[in-house]
């Protein structure tokens, strides 16, 4: 099909635009041949005429179908041009907030300028070990492909990434670092890969600047090799650096800085040890300040020197050395600041004691005369003679700039080479993996020397790019066997000769330089005489005769001239290098010069020019001329860049490309011009040219039958996929050249899949139609019946309706008449008789009501007249008082200002001399008057005081007369008022009463009248209230009907609470075993570590060392139990001992989670140690019980003393038979080997010895019973005292009388002999049990020590550590600590319980016996003589029998083979599939009872440690082996049960049957064992989880995503180069029915091993969360897993999973809750997406999915057909909104290392023990049954 035909009305094309560089527009009309317009209608609604060129007529470029928009794989596209590549980047960066896209084998990454959650541990396990395309694009993709090539083709690899500066280079190149560091981890504890990370910090402090595109900016490039040994373990690393920008030291353009590392020091200045470097604020140093921009937003510069300095000390840096380091930096800031003034035109001088200077050569340690004589003065040197000539301002400033520079460089080379020391490996590398971050292509107004470099360079890296994608093409077409036709792709060969070739332009810059006048525009003419008109690619511009164009592959570059030839050279003052060799305080200094040779040139550089480079000079050998020292900047340049080159070619490459999206670092913003320009510039476009050039496209077979399976009809479909693609393609597309067959793709030139696309969508678009019609036909047809029928049935119930109600309406018309007449008569006549009564009443009350208001106004008219009188008197004499006063007051003022004005005349008059001399003349006449007339005064005052008290005393004689008169007449006044109201009242008294009368008459008819009334309406109230108490009573119901329901509704509320506080009591507990039991994974990690550890040093050392094991002591038979806790503890310790090594960085989140845990562990130490006190307290009280009834039973030892002599009169008869036997069988003659093992004397000797054991076990517990019969007849025995005396001496005498015989006399002696011998064995027991309780408290107090000396080591080993690595080291010590001492509390506890509950088993069984005893014989009527006088008939102590069936005994020399018959050869598939379930654990408990029985604790213990110790040896053997690690899960359990089940607490034995019951173990409480086999449980369901989870691990995703269970519902994408796994399942691959398959044989195993019910329930739910988490994260990081028919497939295959669970009967154990989150995504996926209810409706719906993933999955939403729609960018912003006061973690995966934690419900056995039989194949013969 022609290419023209595709140009259709409606077909989309881009046209070029200023602007937007692309946009889309639409076709109004069909192109046909020769038409040179084009009508087209843009997005925006905009209708443009796209003018075709004449000459080529191309065609505007078609757009791909919407389908194909957002691909992963920029290759995937039908059409593959610059708008195409454009918008899909724009697309995904944009819309869906992916940064990285594959194009081909290349990845581009955008910079988002903003921190994504996308390179957590989390995201890292799950790219780890997936192919390159099988998840969507990342940089951990291209990192887990370099190191999965690197293992399987045993090649070395190099990551090349590059781009512009601020792209993300840095940042990229370092998160492939830290993925290898992470999947590949170290060879050795030296932590090479934190080394290697360590290096960034340093790295980007020294060579990172500040620029105005990047705030982070690398200045150099760099080259790491990452090594791995053979087991692919990171082993070490070396970096090479490329193009240090020296010049940045001594200039920066605006709004740039510096390198960071003098900021840190100007930022730490204050810092004590920091001080002497005299430095201060950034702003103050010339080299510091010229960006005008000295801090960084967000940017902490003192944090960063902190960060700084680590890495330093990390990488073996020592202090001594960072301090010279800074002192360095330093002195380079204060020689910036050195101020050089000119002298005249031809010389300069530095101004004398210039502070600055003297910091420089002090901290240097050279002298200030000779630093300053030669920053202004060179040497020149000729044949005869030497000259020293001073230099201008101009040149001693460049060289003082040179000499920065110079000493920057140096120091720059010097940190690098001793960072690869420190990463450098002792250890032989097998391969390695490098990393290359280096500029990319660079073009700005001005380019200089450095952008040539940088130029050249990425012309070497494109050359070697074209080169393997060209390749690459070239191997797939090869493979597939498909006709190979060279592909013309761009070869930039010729720009890189023109660069380096003989008379290059390199090759005559080195040829001016050793020229003697040779300058840039001598050399600028041979450029233009060698290559102008000569080269294609060479150009000179038009008005500049100092610049050339080169065309490179990227653009055109002007370059200017000038500095060519100074940068060129690269040259530094010997003479100042001399001066700072010649420093003798300054060890780094002299240590940095001292390969140095002598400079070229005295002469410095120029100013001006952008950068500056350095390459690092390769190392020289002796014999080598001068010359070679004396290599250009460029031929150095050249000569680093062929060995990279050589690396590279000798790697595989995997190419990083970084874009930078916009200028102003806005996050998520695109800039199209910007875009394109970089995408030429890194070769993308060039990649997608050579694809497309070719057959870009291409399809498997399988894949291409199933997407266009709808173009092909029935008969074209055959068997064979390839025959049947062969020929509906030979029918779809007539040109044989647009396709080719390989053996397993189809090939498609570009175009040809959007043209079968096309035909697909109008296929299935003419399809749709059809079916639509029918349908809507149909539902139409169904609806108007359905309607039809409806309104007949309608109808005829309404017409019955209508008639009924006519009917009823005229009934109830005639009723209402007649009821409406009687009532409205009744109605009238009431109210007729009713308005008459209430007349008279509302008359009567009116007059009553008027007469009183009446009087009321008549009295309040009284009473206002006095009020008004009392009133205006009072304000009458109110008004007189205030004029009074104000008119005294106005008099005062009057006179105050008349005296005031007196007072000032006489003031003047005073000052005035003459006044004063008038004054003076008169003075003393004055005095005198004035003290005449003040003692007339004082005369005057006398009388009339005496005057004034003769008048008040009259006055008071005269006012008391009155005041007398005054009461006299007020009382007469009142009387007579009273008399006068008295007659007024009695008068209205005799008025009241008349009327009264009246009134009284008046109502007593009104009475008689409402009589009658009244016995009516309350005839009628009766009748109301009996109403209302019916209406009572219903209410009443109604409440008492409420208030159940209230109360049933309070008791629902009090249950769901209570409901919810179990659940949350239930999490609590939950969270708790699971930290509990990840803690005892970590230990048994631990462990393993240290075993391999262990391994690796026999190994390294090869010679067998005697391991070394600490044994438990001999412990006493009550604490023989505890036995294994010594071992757990030490492994414990080891545990954490391997944790102190290996400590990781502390953050602050962590300090205060483990601070909180603290504190929680003091609180519940501070609870255990207060109940271990109560413990203690009432053992106390009860061993005083004990040792009261001990001293009571002290008072029975006499008649111990006669019971015994009654034994031993009974015993001496068999030892007499006894003696004589032993006497025959020695007297015999028999050889000398007749006492040997084995003889008749040594079985009699045997026999006799078991026989009197037995005897001496039977004695002793019948005196244990006789000692309490005894005690309780204490106080009948006293009673008759001397009756037992005398009965007590008779058969003492009798005795000697029978024992006369000398005979008996000798055996009874010896009797009593044997008797002393044995209390003195016992004696002798009782001081080893003492000595070894005093060993043990030795060994206690040693250990303590120890830990003491531990304790010390640590705190000094702490106060050695920086301070962030000792707060952790000292919070993990004390957490230790805390554990400890909580382990040891409860331990003690539990030991106090254990010891009360034998104490209270004690006590009841004495009491039990000494009731029975009571009961059964009345003892207190016999006396002891009347027993002890009849020898022949001695006590008879009934004793109850035991039995002893169920239990199996070994010897002790048995107890290896047995663990080695029942656990480590015993095979599950072999002779234990026909065994009864669990029979190992049944024969261990077995052994165990019977060392119960026998009391032998040692027994017990080794029985018990063996036992977890050979399950553990077999665990770690065949640990991958499921049925294995099942088999001892199983048997584990079950051993743990039957310890529970005979254990004889209550709480278990009420399940057993008596028999089992008998079963229960008697001297031991094995609790502590029970927890020990219960934590080796855990480890073992652990282990079991973890081997399952590997066998589903491969089946997961390919059975849940990529299989088709429904054929058909999800169509194929076209892929890229970057090939996924098929979704099509071909031989060899997993579906839904493997994972199925698998999980039955999972179940069918523990069923068949016995595994408890609830754990099979435990281990379906772990399997069912693990398949649910991995699909879910495989969907979160797969774009094109994400449309809606892959989520109808997700959810059928969980229905699926749903219904294996109801066959197996396991929808109780939670398993189908943990697939919830993949069932929301699920339905995520199929939900509509478009309005604001949908919205609603995805939030209330996915409840069990984060934020992050519903964004995420919304995000990589993609239609696969044209019908379905995108989300939108503002639905997804409305669902942010909505959510996001959601508390949740903001981690995107979900953890699949997470284990739920696991418990055991206890299940007895209704096995009887004695019913077990062993079966010959298990070879215990060795056990006998007991």
């Amino acid at each position: 099909m022609a290419a023209s035909e595709l140009y259709t009305k409606h077909a989309r094309v881009w046209v070029p635009d200023a602007e937007e560089v692309w946009k889309s527009a639409e076709l109004l009309k069909d192109y046909k041949q020769g038409d040179a317009l084009l009508q087209l209608r843009l997005d925006d609604g905009t209708d443009v005429e796209h003018k075709l060129d004449p000459k080529t007529k191309n065609l505007p470029h078609l757009r791909n179908p919407d389908i194909l928009v957002g691909e992963n794989d920029l290759t995937a596209l039908s059409y593959l041009h610059e708008p195409a590549i454009l918008h899909n980047l724009k697309v995904r960066f944009m819309d869906s907030k992916l940064i990285y896209t594959y194009c081909g084998i290349v990845l581009v990454a955008i910079n988002p300028y903003e921190t994504l959650p996308i390179y957590g541990a989390d995201i890292i396990n799950a790219y780890s070990g997936q192919n390159m395309g099988d998840m969507d694009p990342h940089i951990f993709a291209v990192a887990e492909e370099s190191y999965k090539q690197m293992a399987r083709d045993e090649r070395n690899q190099s990551i090349i990434v590059s781009g512009e500066s601020g792209a993300g280079k840095t940042v990229s190149a370092k998160y492939a670092m830290r993925y290898f560091a992470t999947v590949s981890g170290s060879a050795s504890e030296t932590n090479v890969e934190e080394k290697v990370l360590a290096s960034n910090p340093i790295m980007e402090s020294i060579g990172n600047a500040k620029t105005t595109r990047n705030d982070n900016s690398s200045r150099f490039g760099k080259y790491i090799e990452i090594g791995f040994n053979k087991k692919y373990q990171i082993i070490g690393a070396n970096m090479r650096t490329y193009l240090l920008e020296k010049s940045r030291v001594v200039f920066q353009a605006d709004d740039e800085r510096n390198y960071h590392i003098f900021y840190q020091l100007c930022a730490s200045a204050q810092l004590p040890e920091l001080k002497v470097l005299k430095l201060g604020q950034a702003t103050n140093f010339h080299y510091t300040k010229q960006g005008r921009s000295p801090v960084i937003d967000g940017v902490d510069d003192a944090k960063e020197m902190v960060n700084t300095r680590h890495a330093c000390t990390l990488l073996g840096i020592s202090e001594p050395y960072q301090m010279g380091i800074f002192r360095i930096l330093a002195a380079i800031l204060h020689l910036g600041n050195v101020e050089i003034k000119a002298r005249d035109s031809d010389s300069s001088i530095v101004p004398p004691n210039n502070a600055h200077l003297t910091v420089f050569c002090d901290l240097m340690g050279v002298t200030y005369q000779d630093m300053s004589q030669w920053l202004c003065h060179k040497k020149l040197k000729t044949a005869a003679e030497t000259y020293i000539k001073p230099i201008p301002k101009l040149q001693a400033v460049n060289a003082r700039d040179a000499l920065a520079k110079h000493i920057y460089a140096k120091l720059f080379d010097w940190i690098v080479d001793h960072v690869n020391k420190a990463l450098r490996s002792t250890v032989n590398q097998n391969s390695f993996i490098g990393v290359l971050d280096i500029y990319g292509f660079e073009t700005f107004e001005i380019n200089s020397f450095e952008q040539f470099c940088i130029n050249y360079a990425n012309e070497k890296l494109q050359q070697q790019f074209n080169m393997h994608v060209f390749k690459l093409e070239q191997e797939e077409y090869m493979k597939e066997q498909i006709p190979w036709t060279l592909i013309d792709f761009y070869d930039n060969q010729p720009c890189i000769n023109l660069i380096e070739a003989k008379m290059g332009i390199l090759d005559l810059l080195d040829e001016e330089c050793r020229m003697p006048k040779g300058s840039d525009d001598t050399w600028a003419q041979k450029l233009y005489n060698t290559h102008l008109n000569k080269c294609a690619l060479f150009h000179k511009p038009r008005l500049s005769n100092k610049a050339f164009i080169i065309q490179h592959f990227a653009d055109k570059v002007e370059y200017q001239c000038d500095g060519f030839l100074e940068k060129n050279k690269d040259t530094v003052n010997e003479e100042q290098i001399t001066v700072l060799k010649t420093s003798k305080k300054f060890e780094l200094l002299v240590e940095l010069f001292q390969d140095e040779e002598k400079a070229t040139s005295p002469t410095g550089p120029p100013p001006g020019g952008r950068t500056r480079l350095s390459v690092k000079q390769t190392k020289t050998r002796p014999g080598q001329t001068s010359r070679d020292h004396k290599k250009t900047v460029g031929l150095q340049f050249r000569n680093s860049l062929q060995l990279l080159m050589d690396t590279l070619n000798a790697t595989t490459p995997h190419y990083v490309r970084c874009i930078k999206p916009n200028d102003n670092k806005h996050p998520f913003t695109f800039d199209p011009s910007r875009a394109v320009q970089q995408l030429r510039a890194c070769g993308v476009l060039e990649t997608i040219r050579i694809s497309a050039a070719g057959f870009p496209s291409r399809w498997t077979y399988q894949e291409f039958f199933s997407r266009y399976r709808v173009l092909m009809k029935q008969k074209d479909v055959l068997s064979d996929r390839r025959l049947t693609c062969r020929n509906v393609l030979e029918k779809l597309i007539k040109d044989q050249d647009k396709y080719q067959f390989g053996k397993t793709k189809i090939f498609f030139r570009a175009g040809q899949v959007a043209y079968l696309e096309k035909l697909r969508a109008d296929k299935l678009r003419v399809a749709c139609i059809r079916i639509q019609k029918t349908i809507r036909s149909w539902l139409l047809r169904k609806k108007y019946l359905r309607m039809r029928s409806a309104a007949i049935t309608i109808q005829r119930y309404v017409r019955g309706y209508q008639a009924r109600c006519l009917a009823k309406f005229l009934r109830r018309t005639q009723a209402a008449v007649t009821i409406q007449k009687f009532q409205r008569m009744y109605r009238e006549r009431k109210r007729y008789r009713r308005m008459q009564a209430a007349s008279l009443v509302v008359q009567c009350m009116l007059r009553a009501y008027m007469a009183r208001q009446k009087y009321q106004a008549m009295l309040q008219e009284h009473k206002t007249i006095i009020i008004q009188k009392r009133v205006r008197g009072w304000l009458a004499r109110l008004h007189y008082k205030r004029s009074l006063e104000a008119v005294v007051y106005l008099q005062c003022c009057i006179r105050r200002m008349r005296a005031r004005r007196e007072l000032k005349k006489l003031k003047i008059e005073a000052r005035s001399v003459e006044h004063f001399k008038k004054l003076n003349i008169g003075m003393e006449n004055k005095i005198m008057q004035l003290q005449r007339k003040v003692d007339e005064q004082h005369k005057d005052k006398k009388a009339m005081t005496e005057r004034l008290n003769s008048l008040a005393n009259s006055y008071a004689v005269e006012s008391e007369k009155l005041r007398n008169e005054v009461e006299r007449l007020r009382l007469t006044e009142e009387e007579a008022r009273n008399n006068s109201n008295r007659i007024t009242t009695l008068l209205e008294e005799l008025a009241r009463l008349k009327k009264e009368l009246c009134d009284t008459q008046r109502d007593k008819r009104t009475i008689e009248e409402w009589a009658d009334k009244y016995k009516l309406e309350t005839e009628q109230l009766v009748a109301e209230l009996k109403e209302q108490n019916l209406l009572l009573k219903t209410e009443k119901d109604d409440l008492n009907r409420l208030i159940q329901e209230q109360n049933q509704e309070m008791t629902e509320k009090m249950e769901k609470a209570l409901a919810e506080e179990t659940k949350q009591l239930e999490c609590e507990l939950n969270e708790e075993r699971s930290r509990y039991q990840n803690l005892l994974t970590e230990h048994r990690r631990l462990e393993d570590r240290h075993d391999d550890l262990k391994e690796e040093m026999t190994l390294m050392v090869n010679i067998p060392k005697p391991g070394h094991r600490r044994t438990d002591s001999t412990h006493s038979s009550n604490e023989s139990e505890y036995t294994y806790n010594s071992e757990f503890a030490e492994s414990e310790e080891s545990a954490r001992g391997a944790e102190d090594v290996t400590k990781a960085p502390l953050d602050m989140s962590l300090f205060l989670k483990l601070q909180k845990r603290v504190t929680e562990l003091e609180q519940e130490k501070q609870s255990l140690q207060n109940e271990l006190d109560k413990k203690e307290e009432q053992a106390y009280r009860a061993r005083a019980r004990e040792e009261d009834e001990q001293n009571r039973a002290r008072g029975a030892e006499l008649e111990y003393e006669s019971l015994k002599r009654q034994e031993l009169d009974s015993e001496n008869k068999k030892l007499k038979n006894d003696l004589n036997e032993l006497r025959k069988a020695l007297s015999e003659k028999s050889p000398p080997g007749v006492t040997a093992p084995g003889s008749p004397a040594y079985k009699v000797v045997m026999e006799q010895l078991n026989s009197s054991n037995e005897e001496l076990e039977v004695r002793k517990e019948e005196v244990l019973i006789l000692r309490s019969q005894l005690v309780s007849q204490k106080e009948a025995i006293h009673q008759k005292e001397n009756k037992q005396t005398m009965t007590e001496a008779m058969p003492c005498m009798e005795d000697v009388h029978k024992m006369r015989d000398a005979g008996e006399i000798t055996q009874a002696y010896l009797a009593l002999k044997e008797s002393n011998r044995l209390l003195e064995s016992q004696l002798q027991t009782l001081r080893k049990s003492h000595e070894n309780e005093t060993e043990v408290l030795r060994e206690e107090l040693q250990s303590v020590k120890e830990d003491n000396n531990r304790q010390q080591q640590l705190l000094a080993q702490n106060l050695q550590l920086p301070p962030e690595a000792r707060i952790e080291a000292s919070l993990q010590h004390e957490i230790t600590r805390l554990t400890n001492e909580n382990l040891d509390l409860m331990e003690q506890l539990e030991k106090q319980d254990k010891t009360v509950r034998k104490l209270k088993k004690q006590l009841k069984v004495f009491a039990k016996k000494i009731g029975e005893l009571e009961v059964s014989g009345q003892m207190e009527n016999v006396s002891p003589g009347q027993i002890i006088d009849e020898p022949t008939h001695p006590v008879n102590i009934p004793r109850k029998e035991k039995d002893f069936q169920g239990m199996l005994e070994y010897k002790k020399e048995d107890e290896s083979k047995l663990v080695k018959n029942l656990i480590l050869e015993l095979k599950p598939r072999g002779v234990a599939v026909n065994l009864i379930p669990g029979l190992p654990a049944y024969i261990l408990f077995m052994c165990l009872r019977h060392a119960d029985y026998v009391n032998d604790d040692q027994k017990v213990r080794t029985l018990l440690t063996s036992t977890i110790n050979g399950i553990k040896k077999i665990l770690k053997k065949r640990g991958d082996d499921y049925e294995t690690v099942s088999f001892w899960l199983s048997n584990t359990c079950r051993f743990l049960h039957c310890l529970k089940q005979y254990s004889g607490e209550e709480s278990f034995m009420k399940h057993n049957t008596p028999r089992q019951n008998e079963h229960c173990l008697s001297n031991f409480d094995l609790a502590e064992y029970r927890q020990v086999l219960s934590d080796l449980a855990i480890q073992i369901y652990q282990q079991l989880v973890k081997v399952m989870e590997n066998i589903l691990q491969p089946m997961i995703v390919s059975g849940m995503l990529e299989h088709e269970t429904i054929q058909g519902v999800s169509g194929v994408k076209p892929t890229g180069l970057r090939k996924r796994t098929s979704s099509i399942a071909d031989e060899g691959t997993y579906t839904l029915d493997s994972i199925l398959r698998q999980l039955n044989s999972f179940h069918s195993t523990m069923c068949q091993h016995g595994t408890d019910p609830e754990l099979i329930k435990q281990v379906i739910k772990q399997m069912f969360y693990i398949i649910g988490a991995v699909t879910l994260n495989n969907l979160l990081l797969r774009k094109d897993m994400c449309s809606w028919s892959k989520g109808m497939q997700i959810r059928y295959n969980v229905s699926q999973l749903e219904e294996w669970l109801r066959d197996k009967n396991l929808m109780t154990s939670g398993a189908k809750e943990t697939l919830e989150p993949l069932i929301q995504a699920a339905q995520l996926l199929q939900v509509k997406k478009k309005t604001d209810e949908d919205a609603e409706a995805i939030c209330s719906m996915c409840n069990a999915l984060s934020t992050a993933q519903i964004v995420k999955v919304l995000n990589l939403y993609t239609p696969v057909n044209e019908f379905e729609e995108r989300v939108s960018v503002s639905f997804i912003r409305t669902i942010q909104i909505r959510l996001r006061d959601r508390k949740e973690s903001p981690q995107l995966l979900m953890d699949t290392k997470n284990i739920y934690p696991v418990t055991f419900p206890f299940n007895p056995s209704s096995l009887a023990l004695e019913t077990i039989q062993i079966p010959s194949s298990l070879n215990l013969l060795f056990l006998t049954r007991v």
